[in-house]
């Protein structure tokens, strides 16, 4: 089976090139489930009810959040009635949504695979929320139970941050990815323990901003050191992720393959 990951969604750009380039991209890769961050797609900063609608109606199965989780203040409300969507799961409790679900994924044999998509924030110049390690430790017994397949979003900043991470959960994840800083690293492989991960999948926005903001107004930041409003970049777009072939008997990953496509 073949799964689709795709990279943190900016703004209107990212969710127009969803709707013109997705149903193509499963087609052609033959994919079997498909997850994207979701965490800056109405505006840069956030998820509305409204994008989230836009979105679950395309061939998306799950969607994964990350620090901007809240910054659309309706989610906070609207968050249970999308069990697609998956936000951190080091929020402390109390917290709206869930950071975690299994899906009951149908492929093309006709069989059924278990999927737990499990959604974590780093620590490491993030929001300081509970320590992400600590918190998935002792799920590990109760997620293998429940599922064939274990894919985990780690949003995170520090590439040292997720790189331990990903050793800390060789073997026991089917896959480990970082998303959050926009721009795909080329560090893809299977870790020892059967493990696959990559350290950032990139993003699917604005290719001719920087990392999704209009450029001039972040060149102008870096000169004058006074903050502007952020404006959506204009001009070309891409597409980043990564496609996990899995052996479906042994439920692990055969291959991990960077998707960077321009537009």
């Amino acid at each position: 089976m073949n799964i689709l990951i795709l990279g943190d969604v900016y703004g209107r750009p990212g969710r127009t090139i969803l709707k013109e380039q997705l149903p193509q991209l499963i087609a052609a890769h033959a994919i079997d489930f498909t997850i994207i961050n979701g965490e800056n797609a109405s505006g840069g900063n956030g998820l509305s009810t409204k994008n989230a609608k836009e979105l679950l109606n395309l061939p998306i199965d799950a969607i994964t959040m990350g620090n901007h989780v809240w910054q659309q203040k309706e989610l906070l409300e609207t968050i249970a009635d999308f069990p697609q969507i998956i936000r951190p799961l080091n929020y402390p409790e109390p917290c709206p949504g869930k950071g975690y679900a299994v899906f009951n994924c149908q492929l093309k044999n006709g069989s059924h695979k278990k999927i737990c998509v499990a959604n974590l924030s780093g620590q490491v110049f993030m929001p300081n929320l509970d320590c992400p390690f600590n918190r998935i430790a002792p799920l590990r017994e109760a997620l293998k139970e429940a599922a064939d397949l274990i894919i985990i979003d780690f949003h995170a900043e520090a590439t040292s941050e997720k790189i331990a991470f990903g050793y800390f959960l060789d073997g026991w994840a089917t896959a480990v990815y970082g998303t959050h800083t926009h721009v795909q690293t080329a560090d893809e492989r299977i870790l020892a323990g059967g493990t696959a991960y990559i350290t950032d999948i990139g993003m699917t926005g604005p290719l001719d901003g920087v990392i999704g903001v209009e450029r001039q107004i972040i060149i102008d930041t870096m000169l004058t050191k006074r903050p502007s409003r952020f404006v959506t970049a204009t001009g070309k777009v891409q597409i980043n992720g990564i496609i996990l072939a899995i052996d479906e008997i042994e439920n692990k990953v055969t291959k991990i393959t960077r998707l960077y496509q321009t537009y």
